[in-house]
């Protein structure tokens, strides 16, 4: 079901932004043959531009897919990606202005640079680097599911579609760095804001109203299922989902990438404020997909195929080809696909990041040149693309959905030596490293047991289940045994040396 009006707009907006991407290395020039200036935008972005960086970086084009898709399939357990998003940015305001100036002022990049300069470990530093580019590699995986999405509402089918683009991204992530797609977030974030705000009041008014749409969902999918004496339920669930989503979300090293890249402290607390409005915006987003319940959207034979291939996941593009004239469905797909470039190219930027500073320095060439250093980058996130671009292409699409649970399982047990290490030493490395093992093999073990496909795992305590985000429950088990075992290596073991001082972090 092809319309030659929507492919002709978006073509032309995605080449756009092309044409942006490469013009992006003039833009603010600096040396890009530095790490510092390729990875991090010479870290010298404004409140305006960290605020469409990390709206760009933070809510991405599966989040337009995944949130309505949840609410059209669970109905109110999709909800709990409001709440998480309203509940990191106090996180980000109180804790993030410390890691940008200790980074700053030493110079770090990732936070494995931060670790190992902290706590004096390379062993530990190597676990966050290799955590963080883990975590985030079926990430990258999951944009491309997005454009799949919109390219198959479009009526393109194939592989090549998806590599022309990919390879669009690749060319002008290599030469312009985080600049690339810090400009086009602005053109990104303005296409979804504009697509969002018509689509809630022109679809709505086309139903019958915001009163019809909720009478047409079914009630058990309106609200939370009850608490009971002896189960906590689908609340509990929905709490530590939300809770451990927000611990984990600024761990990741996109996420981190774009906190780094500001100018001062002062635009990462003006960002923790204004970014709330990226919630409200997602909040929007999310009853997109109630509204494609009420419109029918999935009994409709002519998006038969699209449900068939991706489920749930098709419901937000098969209401905007019901609702929307040929012109504005191109803009509106658009907008989702350059929201998955944009997220693409800063996490492969953060990968390569990590691999250059924390493995390939720390371990093969302790002695490099800066130019070196940022080649061994550019072409280290060319290798992540394809590698995201293959696992997409291999792999039925449920699958590295699957993989993504993992994702915030794996980056919150960095979240001792990163975000406790920028108030204490105290916690010893060793302590540190073991309480990491023990959480990734926890929440690894619990994901399995719920056979790969779920991460909210039911815990047993004095006669009550609770069910517990895993990523969470995981979390508070790494803790306390980096407490405990810290408690007797600090008092036996050698401490090892901090290269920070108290005046790096003010």
């Amino acid at each position: 079901m092809r319309s030659w009006t929507a492919l002709g707009v978006f073509v032309a907006l995605v080449a756009f932004v092309t044409l942006l991407g490469f013009f992006a290395s003039r833009w603010r020039r600096g040396d890009l043959t530095q790490l510092a200036e390729w990875g991090l935008g010479g870290r010298r972005f404004g409140s305006v531009i960290v605020w469409f960086l990390l709206g760009g970086d933070l809510y991405t084009a599966y989040t337009f897919i995944a949130v309505p898709a949840l609410m059209f399939g669970a109905g109110a357990p999709g909800f709990f990606a409001v709440p998480y998003t309203i509940l990191v940015y106090p996180l980000m305001f109180a804790v993030f202005p410390r890691l940008w100036s200790v980074a700053r002022a030493k110079g770090y990049v990732t936070a494995a640079d931060f670790v190992r300069g902290r706590f004096g470990s390379d062993t530990l530093a190597l676990a966050v680097a290799v955590t963080g580019i883990v975590a985030t590699m079926p990430y990258i995986a999951l944009q491309l599911v997005g454009i799949e999405v919109v390219l198959e509402g479009l009526g393109i089918h194939g592989e090549w579609p998806l590599i022309i683009a990919f390879a669009a991204l690749a060319a002008y992530t290599y030469t312009s760095g985080l600049r690339a797609p810090a400009m086009i977030a602005v053109v990104k974030d303005m296409l979804i804001y504009v697509t969002v705000i018509v689509a809630v009041i022109v679809i709505p008014e086309q139903l019958g109203g915001y009163g019809k749409i909720f009478a047409s969902v079914p009630p058990p999918k309106l609200l939370l299922a009850p608490a009971t004496a002896g189960n906590l339920g689908a609340q509990s669930a929905y709490a530590t989902l939300a809770l451990g989503s927000a611990l984990a979300l600024f761990l990741y090293p996109h996420a981190i990438t774009g906190v780094l890249s500001s100018s001062s402290r002062e635009v990462i607390r003006r960002n923790a404020v204004a970014l709330p409005a990226y919630s409200i915006a997602l909040g929007l987003i999310a009853l997109l997909g109630t509204m494609a319940i009420a419109a029918g959207v999935h009994a409709m034979p002519e998006f038969a195929a699209g449900f068939k291939a991706f489920g749930a996941n098709y419901a937000v593009p098969a209401l905007f080809l019901h609702a929307f004239p040929a012109w504005f469905v191109g803009v509106a797909f658009a907008a989702i696909a350059i929201g998955a470039l944009v997220p693409a190219a800063i996490m492969s930027i953060a990968c390569a990041n990590l691999f250059t500073r924390n493995i390939y320095r720390a371990y093969f060439r302790p002695v490099c040149t800066p130019a070196h250093e940022s080649q061994v980058a550019k072409i280290v996130s060319l290798i992540v693309k394809a590698g995201a671009l293959v696992f997409v292409i291999a792999l039925p699409s449920q699958y590295a959905i699957e993989l993504q649970l993992l994702g915030g399982i794996l980056i919150i047990q960095t979240l001792p030596s990163v975000l406790l290490g920028l108030y204490t030493r105290w916690l010893h490395p060793y302590a540190l490293l073991i309480g990491w093992l023990t959480g990734i093999a926890s929440g690894v073990a619990m994901w399995a047991n719920l056979g790969f496909t779920k991460t909210t795992y039911a815990l047993e305590l004095f006669g009550v289940t609770i069910p517990c985000y895993a990523a969470l429950s995981s979390l508070i088990l790494n803790i306390a045994i980096s407490v405990a075992l810290s408690f007797v290596l600090n008092a036996v073991a050698e401490t090892r040396a901090d290269t920070t001082a108290a005046d790096d972090y003010a």
